[in-house]
């Protein structure tokens, strides 16, 4: 960013509201510290989502009968699931598949009560879920609330008992089910650790860059071509 449109950026945060996705950072400590949006939280019998053009929360469907989200779920600003993820994801299942071309999603444990979404947390991932949707690469990264007086000492995925797991696993594998199927077109093919779920979140943040590129590069030479 030059100097010259520096006060621009600064008048644009204050005049308008940053975009979950492409507006907010990842934060300064990536991947091993991250600032994430949240989108759902465990007391929600609804499933939101992020509209992907306004930022605004949607209402993407009801969660179905009584299977809820057990903990704050969400995505990571400015990553993306494309060719890296998907490349990873392919080497470790043997399968060939694709990134589902959405942020990288994130479930988030802690110990205080959260009630609703629309919030920036801090974390630290320990581990991830490797989920394949309908032959897309849809990881989903675990991490523990910075801080947190319960979670916040864990670093890696084998601190989390196996009935947490298990309840986790349980949501993502019936949570796009429709009343009465018995299928589901989800698989989770590994539950993996933080060094994995390190490189996945390195991936989605170049898989990013790659698909938008530099934000403030494109508007800084918007701006020179309008001068």
């Amino acid at each position: 960013m030059t100097n010259a449109t520096q006060p621009l950026w600064k008048l644009l945060g204050v005049l308008f509201k940053p975009h979950p996705w492409h507006g907010v950072s990842p934060g300064e400590q990536a991947p091993e510290i991250l600032q994430c949006f949240i989108e759902v939280v465990p007391s929600d019998t609804l499933k939101y989502e992020i509209d992907k053009v306004s930022g605004y929360l949607k209402v993407d469907r009801p969660q179905k009968y009584s299977n809820i989200c057990p903990v704050l779920y969400g995505f990571v600003p400015q990553t993306y699931c494309g060719e890296g993820v998907a490349a990873f994801s392919s080497e470790k299942t043997g399968r060939n598949l694709q990134g589902d071309g959405d942020p990288l999603d994130i479930c988030i444990l802690t110990d205080r009560p959260i009630q609703h979404g629309n919030i920036l947390v801090e974390c630290i991932p320990i581990g991830g879920l490797r989920m394949v949707d309908d032959n897309e690469a849809d990881d989903k990264i675990i991490a523990v609330l910075k801080s947190d007086a319960t979670y916040g000492s864990w670093k890696d995925i084998a601190s989390v008992p196996e009935s947490m797991l298990d309840r986790l696993r349980h949501y993502f594998l019936t949570y796009k089910q429709a009343p009465g199927s018995t299928s589901s077109v989800c698989e989770i093919t590994h539950t993996y650790g933080r060094e994995d779920a390190l490189e996945v979140i390195r991936r989605s943040l170049s898989d990013y860059d790659a698909r938008f590129g530099d934000l403030e590069q494109i508007l800084d030479a918007a701006l020179s071509v309008m001068k």
